[in-house]
């Protein structure tokens, strides 16, 4: 016996709405700005926190991206 032809149905795309993915993008944008603070500003007279444990916890990431830090 024969088998019947199925019929292959092409892939539809994903639609994702903007208003779902404004606050992610958001998110990540404020998470982004707050990481590349933290890496480059955070010591002197802009630090948030006393001390130098954040300056000494991304001290090699600050080189690594060409931040000076000394």
């Amino acid at each position: 016996m024969a088998q019947a032809a199925v019929p292959h149905s092409q892939p539809v795309p994903l639609r994702i709405p903007v208003r779902e993915l404004l606050p992610w993008a958001l998110f990540a944008g404020v998470l982004a700005l707050a990481l590349v603070y933290f890496v480059g500003a955070e010591q002197g007279a802009l630090s948030l926190f006393p001390g130098n444990a954040v300056h000494e916890f991304v001290h090699d990431g600050r080189h690594l991206l060409g931040f000076p830090c000394h």
